[in-house]
């Protein structure tokens, strides 16, 4: 299994020849995203998160997936500020990732249920519109991933003004633990754990 940081929320997730992108994105961050897929999720339907036609569907293919999707909520608030997020657990080749889209809420006991022990856990860390650094930090130490891959963050030029930066969510987790990648995608092989960092091709 593969996955690739495509930007701000956006990852494609590729197992046995079928690609997933999860939470494509039309921003004024970021330039123009345009990318393929077998298959395409969105967490909600906000346009950083949901713009369905910069992905190119290709179809055919038998997906090796299974995709299970848990209901939360955008804000602290039972999404009366910015409704409700879907969280997107993915399985193939006995393997799990959690995509959590723009979770804004610490999970409930149910929720982290389903999301604990996961292969890898795709979160965001720079608050205002999600959880922020901290509370990312909490799920982390609640779920238990093997690999924890942070998102929706400002760095350099690219992300939103208004959340926070990559280094404030780094700076509560082990050095030792982080791992920054020279591209943007790495296999989950069994080898690896830890805080993956993906560089942003641009």
């Amino acid at each position: 299994m593969e996955l690739t940081w495509l930007g701000h929320a956006c990852f494609a997730v590729e197992s046995e020849g079928y690609r997933i992108v999860l939470d494509p994105y039309r921003m004024d961050d970021y330039p123009t995203l345009h990318t393929r897929a077998d298959a395409v999720f969105c967490s909600h339907s906000h346009a950083d998160h949901n713009c369905v036609a910069a992905v190119e569907l290709t179809k055919g293919k038998a997906s090796p997936f299974t995709v299970e999707k848990l209901a939360t909520f955008h804000d602290d608030r039972g999404g009366s500020l910015r409704g409700e997020n879907t969280v997107h657990i993915l399985r193939s080749e006995g393997k799990t990732v959690i995509h959590c889209g723009d979770l804004g809420h610490f999970p409930t006991d149910a929720q982290l249920a389903k999301m604990s022990g996961a292969d890898v856990l795709l979160i965001p860390v720079g608050g205002y519109y999600t959880i922020d650094a901290a509370t990312a930090k909490r799920v982390i130490d609640a779920a238990k991933p093997r690999i924890a891959v942070p998102m929706h963050y400002r760095h350099g030029k690219y992300g939103l003004r208004a959340v926070g930066t990559l280094d404030e969510f780094l700076k509560l987790v082990p050095a030792a633990s982080v791992h920054r990648l020279s591209g943007s995608s790495f296999v989950l092989s069994d080898d690896i754990s830890g805080v993956i960092v993906p560089e942003f091709a641009g």
